[in-house]
Protein backbone atom coordinates (compact mmCIF):
# COMPACT_ATOMS: atom_id res chain seq x y z
CA UNK A 1 0.00 0.00 0.00
CA UNK A 2 3.00 2.29 0.93
CA UNK A 3 4.70 2.13 -2.20
CA UNK A 4 0.95 2.89 -4.30
CA UNK A 5 0.72 5.69 -2.37
CA UNK A 6 3.90 6.91 -2.67
CA UNK A 7 3.84 6.84 -6.39
CA UNK A 8 0.87 8.65 -6.72
CA UNK A 9 2.37 11.27 -4.35
CA UNK A 10 5.20 11.47 -6.66
CA UNK A 11 3.41 12.05 -9.67
CA UNK A 12 0.98 14.68 -7.85
CA UNK A 13 4.11 16.18 -7.34
CA UNK A 14 4.67 16.83 -10.80
CA UNK A 15 1.54 18.01 -11.54
CA UNK A 16 1.33 20.53 -8.91
CA UNK A 17 5.01 22.13 -10.08
CA UNK A 18 3.92 24.14 -12.31
CA UNK A 19 2.06 26.07 -9.90
CA UNK A 20 4.45 25.59 -7.04
CA UNK A 21 6.37 22.63 -5.06
CA UNK A 22 3.92 20.69 -2.57
CA UNK A 23 4.44 21.45 0.70
CA UNK A 24 5.93 18.39 3.00
CA UNK A 25 2.51 19.06 5.18
CA UNK A 26 0.51 19.21 1.70
CA UNK A 27 1.98 16.16 1.28
CA UNK A 28 1.70 14.31 4.43
CA UNK A 29 -2.42 16.09 4.34
CA UNK A 30 -2.76 13.92 1.01
CA UNK A 31 -1.01 10.65 1.81
CA UNK A 32 -3.44 10.88 4.51
CA UNK A 33 -6.51 11.68 2.94
CA UNK A 34 -5.62 8.86 0.27
CA UNK A 35 -5.33 6.23 3.16
CA UNK A 36 -8.52 7.59 5.12
CA UNK A 37 -10.85 7.82 1.92
CA UNK A 38 -9.78 4.62 0.18
CA UNK A 39 -10.64 3.14 4.13
CA UNK A 40 -13.41 4.45 4.89
CA UNK A 41 -14.98 6.42 2.03
CA UNK A 42 -15.52 10.50 1.46
CA UNK A 43 -18.30 10.47 3.46
CA UNK A 44 -17.37 8.61 6.33
CA UNK A 45 -13.85 10.10 6.82
CA UNK A 46 -13.51 13.42 8.88
CA UNK A 47 -10.58 15.63 8.80
CA UNK A 48 -10.11 15.39 12.05
CA UNK A 49 -8.73 11.63 11.38
CA UNK A 50 -6.98 12.87 8.46
CA UNK A 51 -5.16 15.57 10.27
CA UNK A 52 -4.48 13.13 13.32
CA UNK A 53 -2.87 10.89 10.51
CA UNK A 54 -1.02 13.66 9.07
CA UNK A 55 0.57 14.76 12.18
CA UNK A 56 -0.97 18.40 11.52
CA UNK A 57 -3.52 20.23 13.15
CA UNK A 58 -6.57 20.23 11.47
CA UNK A 59 -6.96 24.17 10.88
CA UNK A 60 -3.66 23.37 8.74
CA UNK A 61 -6.09 21.45 6.32
CA UNK A 62 -8.07 24.09 5.84
CA UNK A 63 -5.28 26.52 5.09
CA UNK A 64 -4.52 24.30 2.03
CA UNK A 65 -8.15 23.16 1.23
CA UNK A 66 -11.22 24.79 1.82
CA UNK A 67 -13.32 22.22 2.44
CA UNK A 68 -13.05 18.21 1.86
CA UNK A 69 -14.52 17.94 -0.93
CA UNK A 70 -11.77 20.78 -1.88
CA UNK A 71 -9.31 17.77 -0.68
CA UNK A 72 -10.97 15.34 -2.34
CA UNK A 73 -10.99 16.90 -6.00
CA UNK A 74 -7.08 17.89 -5.10
CA UNK A 75 -6.29 14.39 -5.03
CA UNK A 76 -8.74 12.84 -7.50
CA UNK A 77 -9.26 15.36 -10.39
CA UNK A 78 -5.65 16.21 -11.47
CA UNK A 79 -4.61 12.47 -11.27
CA UNK A 80 -7.99 11.44 -13.34
CA UNK A 81 -7.47 14.48 -15.68
CA UNK A 82 -3.21 14.17 -16.24
CA UNK A 83 -2.28 11.07 -14.53
CA UNK A 84 -4.96 7.79 -15.09
CA UNK A 85 -6.59 8.73 -18.54
CA UNK A 86 -2.65 8.63 -19.88
CA UNK A 87 -1.59 6.24 -17.80
CA UNK A 88 -4.13 3.76 -18.36
CA UNK A 89 -4.86 4.57 -21.88
CA UNK A 90 -0.88 4.26 -22.43
CA UNK A 91 -0.69 0.59 -20.31
CA UNK A 92 -3.70 -0.50 -22.27
CA UNK A 93 -2.17 0.21 -25.56
CA UNK A 94 0.19 -2.55 -25.00
CA UNK A 95 -3.01 -4.75 -25.18
CA UNK A 96 -4.80 -2.61 -27.66
CA UNK A 97 -1.81 -2.57 -30.25
CA UNK A 98 -0.76 -5.69 -30.41
CA UNK A 99 -2.81 -8.59 -33.11
CA UNK A 100 -4.76 -11.30 -31.88
CA UNK A 101 -5.91 -13.92 -34.07
CA UNK A 102 -9.21 -14.85 -31.50
CA UNK A 103 -11.02 -12.74 -28.77
CA UNK A 104 -9.98 -15.34 -26.07
CA UNK A 105 -6.36 -14.07 -26.54
CA UNK A 106 -7.23 -10.85 -26.48
CA UNK A 107 -9.60 -11.07 -23.42
CA UNK A 108 -7.18 -12.97 -21.29
CA UNK A 109 -4.16 -10.37 -21.99
CA UNK A 110 -7.01 -7.67 -21.00
CA UNK A 111 -7.29 -9.41 -18.03
CA UNK A 112 -3.49 -9.88 -17.30
CA UNK A 113 -3.10 -6.15 -18.29
CA UNK A 114 -5.83 -4.73 -15.95
CA UNK A 115 -5.11 -6.78 -12.89
CA UNK A 116 -2.10 -5.82 -12.67
CA UNK A 117 -3.07 -2.17 -12.71
CA UNK A 118 -5.65 -2.58 -10.37
CA UNK A 119 -2.84 -4.26 -7.66
CA UNK A 120 -0.20 -1.53 -8.23
CA UNK A 121 -2.61 2.02 -7.80
CA UNK A 122 -5.89 0.17 -5.17
CA UNK A 123 -5.66 3.08 -3.48
CA UNK A 124 -6.91 5.83 -5.44
CA UNK A 125 -8.78 3.66 -7.66
CA UNK A 126 -10.93 2.63 -4.80
CA UNK A 127 -11.33 6.23 -4.28
CA UNK A 128 -12.67 6.72 -7.74
CA UNK A 129 -14.86 4.16 -7.63
CA UNK A 130 -16.47 5.08 -4.69
CA UNK A 131 -17.00 8.36 -5.05
CA UNK A 132 -17.50 9.28 -9.03
CA UNK A 133 -21.49 8.28 -8.95
CA UNK A 134 -21.61 10.72 -6.23
CA UNK A 135 -19.48 14.17 -7.50
CA UNK A 136 -20.65 15.37 -11.59
CA UNK A 137 -16.92 16.74 -11.29
CA UNK A 138 -15.79 13.31 -11.50
CA UNK A 139 -18.16 12.12 -13.13
CA UNK A 140 -17.45 14.89 -16.22
CA UNK A 141 -13.66 13.48 -15.82
CA UNK A 142 -14.32 10.03 -16.23
CA UNK A 143 -16.71 10.58 -19.39
CA UNK A 144 -13.80 13.24 -21.20
CA UNK A 145 -10.45 11.88 -20.07
CA UNK A 146 -11.44 7.78 -19.40
CA UNK A 147 -14.45 6.63 -21.14
CA UNK A 148 -14.27 8.15 -24.23
CA UNK A 149 -10.68 7.43 -25.57
CA UNK A 150 -11.26 3.59 -23.81
CA UNK A 151 -14.46 3.23 -26.15
CA UNK A 152 -12.46 4.52 -29.27
CA UNK A 153 -9.97 1.89 -28.77
CA UNK A 154 -12.14 -0.75 -28.18
CA UNK A 155 -14.23 -0.08 -31.20
CA UNK A 156 -11.86 -0.56 -33.55
CA UNK A 157 -10.89 -3.90 -31.58
CA UNK A 158 -14.44 -5.23 -31.90
CA UNK A 159 -14.78 -4.23 -35.49
CA UNK A 160 -11.88 -6.08 -36.36
CA UNK A 161 -13.42 -9.17 -34.68
CA UNK A 162 -16.33 -8.41 -36.16
CA UNK A 163 -14.99 -8.47 -39.86
CA UNK A 164 -12.96 -11.67 -39.17
CA UNK A 165 -16.28 -13.39 -38.74
CA UNK A 166 -15.77 -13.98 -35.01
CA UNK A 167 -18.23 -11.99 -33.13
CA UNK A 168 -21.97 -11.60 -33.56
CA UNK A 169 -23.32 -8.69 -35.30
CA UNK A 170 -24.48 -6.88 -32.97
CA UNK A 171 -24.01 -3.09 -31.87
CA UNK A 172 -20.31 -2.33 -30.91
CA UNK A 173 -21.37 -0.92 -27.58
CA UNK A 174 -23.48 -4.12 -26.83
CA UNK A 175 -20.52 -6.29 -26.77
CA UNK A 176 -18.01 -4.30 -25.68
CA UNK A 177 -20.76 -4.04 -22.53
CA UNK A 178 -21.20 -7.32 -22.12
CA UNK A 179 -17.69 -8.16 -22.33
CA UNK A 180 -16.91 -5.67 -19.55
CA UNK A 181 -19.75 -6.55 -16.92
CA UNK A 182 -18.54 -10.13 -17.54
CA UNK A 183 -14.87 -9.56 -16.38
CA UNK A 184 -15.17 -7.11 -13.99
CA UNK A 185 -17.30 -9.70 -12.40
CA UNK A 186 -14.67 -12.35 -12.38
CA UNK A 187 -12.13 -9.15 -10.99
CA UNK A 188 -14.32 -8.45 -8.39
CA UNK A 189 -14.35 -11.57 -7.31
CA UNK A 190 -10.89 -12.51 -7.71
CA UNK A 191 -9.75 -9.59 -5.92
CA UNK A 192 -12.62 -10.14 -2.90
CA UNK A 193 -10.80 -13.96 -2.60
CA UNK A 194 -7.57 -12.63 -2.65
CA UNK A 195 -8.27 -10.43 0.04
CA UNK A 196 -10.00 -13.55 2.31
CA UNK A 197 -7.33 -16.29 2.69
CA UNK A 198 -8.82 -19.81 2.85
CA UNK A 199 -12.09 -19.15 0.58
CA UNK A 200 -12.50 -21.24 -2.31
CA UNK A 201 -11.27 -19.88 -5.03
CA UNK A 202 -9.43 -21.36 -8.07
CA UNK A 203 -8.53 -18.15 -10.07
CA UNK A 204 -7.02 -19.83 -13.24
CA UNK A 205 -10.28 -21.89 -13.96
CA UNK A 206 -12.76 -19.47 -12.88
CA UNK A 207 -10.61 -17.14 -15.51
CA UNK A 208 -10.75 -19.30 -18.28
CA UNK A 209 -14.63 -19.76 -17.76
CA UNK A 210 -15.29 -16.24 -17.59
CA UNK A 211 -13.65 -15.99 -21.05
CA UNK A 212 -15.46 -19.14 -22.38
CA UNK A 213 -18.63 -18.01 -21.40
CA UNK A 214 -17.87 -14.48 -23.20
CA UNK A 215 -16.29 -16.04 -26.24
CA UNK A 216 -19.80 -18.83 -26.51
CA UNK A 217 -22.02 -16.22 -25.57
CA UNK A 218 -20.71 -13.10 -28.51
CA UNK A 219 -18.77 -15.59 -31.06
CA UNK A 220 -20.68 -15.76 -34.40
CA UNK A 221 -19.84 -19.60 -34.84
Amino acid sequence: MEESIEQWLAELEKIEAAGGKMTEKQSKILQAAIEVFAEKGFAAASTNEIAQRAGVAEGTIFRHYKTKKDLLLSIVAPVMGKLIAPFVLRDFNKVLDLDYERYDQFLRAVIANRIEFLHNHMHVLKILIQEIPFHPELQEQFRKNILAKVLERMNRIVDQFKMRGQLLDLPNLTIIRLTVSALIGYVAASLYHEQHEGSAWDDEREREDTISFIVRGLGAS
